[in-house]
């Protein structure tokens, strides 16, 4: 598979940024893929994906520490996505960690978050599961307009 490296800023990619290394075991490019390896291998493992996009955009994550799932307001992002699961909800979320209870998640849908850190997409090309995240941040953004109106209506 093909991953970012680690460390690596996803807005500045380069060539040498993304790093050959297996699925199911360990080789000399292993030390410098991305801490969420364990993550990526078990959703490829355990899902049909062909592509994962791991991202921590802001209002979902935003979201992911006030909610227990996400669940779009506007039409695109609920056809698109329905309901988005937030795990690692009583458990110290760290790079790489739950690596089973996301791939688990992602059996039952294309997009999962997790509790205060990112979320994880999948699809059957790359652009599929940017497309997902993209959607998932503007479905996020909505609703935190929608939230901020509705507090602003109980002030008047």
């Amino acid at each position: 598979m093909i991953i970012t490296r680690r460390s690596c800023h996803l807005g500045c990619l380069g060539e040498h940024d993304l790093i050959e290394t297996g699925i199911s075991r360990n080789d000399r490019n292993t030390p410098l893929a991305s801490a969420e390896l364990a993550v990526h291998r078990a959703i490829y493992q355990q899902t049909p994906a062909l592509a994962v996009v791991h991202a921590h955009p802001p209002h979902a994550v935003a979201l992911s520490l006030a909610e227990t799932e996400i669940v779009p307001s506007d039409a695109e992002g609920l056809e698109m996505m329905g309901r988005v699961p937030i795990l690692g909800w009583h458990t110290e979320v760290r790079a790489g960690g739950l690596a089973v209870e996301i791939a688990q998640a992602l059996k039952q849908c294309r997009i999962a978050m997790v509790h205060g850190h990112g979320s994880f997409a999948t699809g059957q090309l790359l652009e599929d599961a940017h497309n997902g995240t993209t959607t998932l941040e503007e479905s996020c953004r909505v609703i935190c307009l929608l939230k901020s109106l509705a507090v602003g209506q109980t002030r008047q």
